[in-house]
């Protein structure tokens, strides 16, 4: 699927929430969101309440390497933009609100530490991102665009920096960054409007460079409460310095064998300061520290090392807790809005976040003891998702439950074939599931009579390794040359299977490696004759393994490495296949001879997101690290469904052809589709029959009824291997996309006539955004959802109230994407002549063999030997008169039938989408719903697909109509800055805008369509 496809993802998380190892933390300055970064890469949003309750929403994708740093980049409130920062050197901008990636870049430098900074230049105000890591100076980056637009540079004795400030100056115009570097010298750069609006990459240098001997420097903080104070935290010490002349006023010694991460002023005369450990401490600073206190600076030039000042509160002592992996990560927050909290929160390893409340009070008691704090609210992801009612099911929970047991077996590999349909799923008990992808997913998000079939939808079970399966690879699937019928599986019993997918034979055993098997790769198509028929296997034990699937035997076997082994490439020109180590080191091997012919240190960087096809449907496995079971993201491509369902519309024969040896079959299709109208007038026809032709076709028709009765049964036995894949899976994703519960006429169409089906719990979709980076919402999104709702309507909702609704209240992006999806593919089943989701075309045919001589295949009948009439000729015409008759009446009649159904089902596919694309803001109410985004319907205007742009235009359309005229006012205010300027004078192009906006919505157009035809990087531009 490329970037530009209209991509949805559906997931299916399973009851095993994601590890979540947290190495950042942030809280938007509204308080109601905290983003949390972990060591895997990922980035999660929390919701969080006025009474300070946390609950997961969503989970981003996009970096490949552990979140160093997380810091906001927008100062509005209407626009919640934050920045992460990775280990291998990414950036990525993102939306909070939807999760999207607004912006990305990748630089050759770390970051562990960046700042937000807004100035004003005229009227506007833009922002940049100050940034220090592994690199001697600070990066000074665009808060949109993130290009890097100077650096401040050090002169003396230049190092890295270990932490910044930046000091806020309300009398002058000139800002102070203030940064100490690892050695401990403190430095000092004054930015000035004119340095701000520098964007030539010319160095600023430092305007002060002073020693305070901080080495190890862990963070440094500025007071807003006396402008005065700033406070460094090193790993044995934290100091307290005079911001005016970088004075010495209080300094702390660790007494214990604790280490200090950070800490932060809390109030004009208390710090609070937290350990590694996850222990933190508030003390009271003397008088000396105070602005205020006539005692001030008493103490310059002679402060003692060990003066320990009161301790007011120590909090979180961690001895009676778990053992964690990584050190837990605290930061304290301000709120600088009502109702001002002060809040201590931290986030560890096992994914749990606790939160303190921090009083403004003193507790009164001597001053020798201290309170402990008590923890205000705390939750893991675990717990939330152990909270779900109902439980968040997995790809195949339906066929993993044993009996007498809670859990499901754990999904630990899966591979997707989208040519046959089939998922192939690897359990941690060592078995294998072939199961239809299409009809387990409608199991686990659908209601429907599948609820009630046990061991539903049919499914094969491969058994072979002995513990759990580690990797499944179908070589087919990637390249055309191996034997279609060959699957590929390892597991931790240090085995590589190949199976008979069709027929789950077990065809031969690997047994060469020492470990378990980690990957099964496919080599690349110019290797070599005989390498091109083998699998790539890697072990644990650090050993690589060519196994020729046509020989079956290992032809090479590759076990010298010191390390884990991360990355496998080939040089096949050289017969070379190249591995890289963990710690860096690379070992090339020939492929012929097994010899090891070079080995050195270089650096690989892996991961990267799943790559797409341009299949319909994809499903995909993934996990957030190496210990977790699988969780599936279903990737539906809404312009290859489209292009799916017309080519098999094309290739449908005209149902209004007619022939005698299809009316039987249509009169079964007809009765199997579920159109009411259509059984009530084949019963007309059949009475009408009986009373005229009488006993002619009474015997006749009985024998149909049975004819009938017998096709059904095996067409019920058919659909248990045998279906519509294209058809199934708009079934699927229709069904998903459909606001169910307002329009109670047009559910009862959709149910009885369309086929699709209500979800029975709510459906964590996703959003795929620039480059590839995605966001998926957690199954625990509905309970912020419920919050988030309630609180806009007034009143409490339950489930129930968005259980089916779709998720047009979660975000404008997401609306979009979803209203462009439901509406492009309701137009195309409009205009086929078959698009119900029920009846005989939902099946997928077996194949069977041509009959010899091109004879037509008729129906398998034995008719009754009829009596010897007495007149021959004469009962011969009266026959023949009769069969012409009855022909004739029945091929009108099912033409009439076959229009009815046609013009049912084209009305109900016409309201849903009426009903989405003008009705839904009304049904669902303005207070639940969030419009669509009238940049991204821009950018689907000229969209390659003629469905998806048609959808866009009549969504747009519809959206500039309901926002009147002071909306569209708006917009083209919001735009009009980004058009190109083909006239000199300014004033002139104003005043056509003005003119512009006030004349009626065709003319809006004029201005729009001159708007995308601009590039797509000033659109980029719009929507930040």
């Amino acid at each position: 699927m490329s970037g530009n496809n209209l991509v949805l993802p559906i997931v299916l998380w399973g009851r095993t929430a994601p590890t979540h190892c947290i190495s950042s933390l942030l809280v938007m300055d509204d308080f109601s969101t905290i983003i949390t970064g972990c060591h895997d890469g990922q980035i999660c949003l929390w919701d969080m309440t006025p009474e300070l309750e946390i609950c997961p929403r969503a989970m981003l994708f996009g970096h490949t390497a552990s979140i160093t740093c997380l810091s906001k980049a927008s100062a509005c409130s209407d626009k919640q933009y934050i920045v992460s920062a990775s280990e291998s050197g990414e950036m990525c901008l993102w939306d909070v609100n939807d999760g999207r990636c607004i912006e990305f870049t990748k630089l050759a430098c770390a970051h562990i530490g960046i700042q937000y900074y807004q100035f004003t230049i005229g009227t506007q105000r833009e922002g940049r991102l100050l940034c220090n890591g592994h690199y001697p100076e600070i990066l000074v980056v665009d808060a949109t665009s993130l290009e890097v637009l100077y650096s401040l540079v050090s002169k003396i004795s230049p190092d890295w920096i270990s932490s910044m400030s930046i000091i806020r100056s309300h009398r002058t115009q000139e800002d102070t960054v203030v940064a100490v570097s690892v050695t401990g010298i403190l430095k000092v750069w004054i930015i000035t409007p004119e340095v701000s609006r520098m964007q030539d990459l010319d160095p600023v240098f430092e305007e002060e460079s002073k020693p305070i001997y901080c080495q190890g420097c862990q963070s440094i903080s500025f007071c807003t409460f006396t402008q005065s104070s700033l406070l460094v935290v090193c790993s044995k010490y934290w100091r307290v310095f005079d911001a005016g002349d970088y004075s010495l006023l209080c300094s702390v010694s660790n007494d214990n064998d604790q280490s200090w991460t950070g800490g932060e002023f809390i109030a004009a005369d208390k710090v609070i300061i937290w350990t590694e450990d996850g222990c933190s401490y508030i003390y009271k600073l003397p008088a000396s520290c105070l602005p205020a206190s006539e005692h001030f600076r008493s103490d310059v030039g002679k402060t003692k090392e060990g003066s320990i000042p009161p301790l007011v509160y120590s909090i979180a002592d961690r001895s009676d807790k778990q053992l964690l992996i990584c050190p837990p990560v605290t930061r304290f927050f301000f709120s600088r809005r009502e109702p001002f909290h002060k809040l201590l929160i931290q986030g560890d390893s096992a994914g749990r976040m606790t939160l303190w409340s921090i009083p403004d009070t003193s507790p009164l008691q001597p001053q020798s003891t201290s309170t402990e704090l008590q923890v205000s609210f705390t939750i893991s992801l675990q717990e939330a998702f152990d909270k779900l009612t109902p439980v968040s099911s997995g790809i195949i929970d339906q066929l993993s439950v044993l009996p007498g047991k809670d859990e499901p077996i754990k999904v630990t590999a899966s591979v997707y074939i989208p040519s046959q349909g089939r998922l192939v799923c690897g359990r941690e008990d060592g078995s294998i599931i072939l199961v239809p992808a299409t009809q387990t997913a409608i199991v686990q998000l659908l209601q429907g009579e599948h609820m009630l079939r046990r061991g539903w939808p049919p499914h094969r079970t491969l058994r072979g390794h002995r513990n759990k399966v580690t990797c499944v690879l179908y070589p087919y699937q990637v390249s055309p040359r191996y034997d279609q019928r060959s699957l590929v599986s390892g597991g931790v019993d240090f085995s590589v299977i190949v199976w008979d997918i069709f027929t789950g034979e077990m065809k031969h055993i690997f047994c060469v490696h020492g470990g378990e098997i980690t990957q099964l790769i496919v080599p690349p198509e110019n290797c070599s004759t005989r390498v091109q028929h083998c699998v790539c296997s890697v072990a644990s034990d650090h050993s690589v393994g060519l196994l020729s699937l046509r020989e079956r035997k290992c032809i090479m076997l590759a076990s010298r490495h010191l390390f884990p082994i991360q990355v496998i490439k080939w040089r096949p020109a050289d017969d070379y296949l190249v591995v890289g180590c963990s710690d860096g080191s690379v070992y090339v091997w020939q492929m012929d001879t097994g010899l090891v012919i070079h080995c050195k240190n270089f650096l690989f960087q892996t991961g990267n997101l799943p790559k797409y096809s341009h299949n319909a449907l994809v499903v995909q496995a993934m996990k957030t690290n190496l210990t977790d079971p699988d969780m599936h993201v279903l990737f539906f491509d809404v312009e290859a469904v489209i292009i799916q369902l017309l080519t098999e519309e094309a290739q449908r024969p005209n149902p209004m052809l007619v022939s005698p040896e299809t009316l039987q079959k249509s009169q079964a299709g007809a009765d199997k589709g579920g159109s009411l109208l259509a059984h009530k007038i084949f019963k007309q026809v059949k009475e009408t029959m009986k009373e005229t032709i009488k006993e002619h076709l009474l015997d006749e028709d009985e024998d149909e009824e049975e004819e009938m009765r017998r096709r059904e049964e095996k067409s019920k036995s058919l659909s248990l291997l045998e279906y519509n894949l294209t058809m199934d899976t708009a079934k699927l994703f229709m069904s998903c996309l459909h606001a169910w519960g307002l329009n109670e006429q047009l559910d009862t169409i959709c149910l009885e006539r369309l086929g699709m089906l209500r979800p029975h719990c709510p459906i964590s979709f996703g959003l795929i955004s620039r480059g590839g980076h995605m966001s998926l919402m957690l199954p625990t999104f509905k309970e912020s959802l419920l919050r988030q709702l309630s609180l806009a309507t007034g009143r409490k909702l339950s489930l129930s109230d968005i259980v089916g609704k779709g998720t047009y209240g979660v975000s404008r992006a997401v609306t979009t994407h979803h209203l462009l999806s439901v509406i492009s593919l309701a137009n195309t089943l409009m205009g086929m002549t078959n698009a119900t989701f029920v009846g005989e075309h939902m099946k997928k045919a077996p194949a069977r063999p041509p009959r010899p001589g091109g004879t037509p295949e008729t129906p398998r009948r034995t008719p009754a030997a009829p009596p010897q009439p007495s007149n021959p000729a004469l009962q011969a015409q009266i026959k023949q008169g009769n069969y012409k008759r009855r022909w004739l009446f029945l091929t009108v009649c099912v033409k009439c039938v076959g229009v009815c159904v046609v013009v049912i089902v084209c009305a109900g596919w016409s309201q849903l989408a009426a009903m989405h694309c003008v009705m839904l803001p009304d049904l669902l109410g303005l207070d639940k719903f969030r419009p669509p985004l009238l940049e991204m319907l821009a950018r689907r205007w000229q969209d390659r697909c003629l469905e998806v742009r048609e959808a866009a235009q009549a969504l747009l359309l519809a959206e500039l109509r309901r926002i009147g005229q002071s909306g569209r006012k708006e917009t083209i205010d919001m735009w009009a800055p980004y058009l190109p300027q083909y006239v000199d004078t300014v004033s002139s192009r104003k005043y056509h805008f003005v003119c512009l906006y006030k004349t009626n919505l065709s003319f809006f157009f004029l201005f729009f369509f001159s708007l995308v035809n601009i590039s797509s990087k000033v659109l980029t531009n719009i929507s930040q």
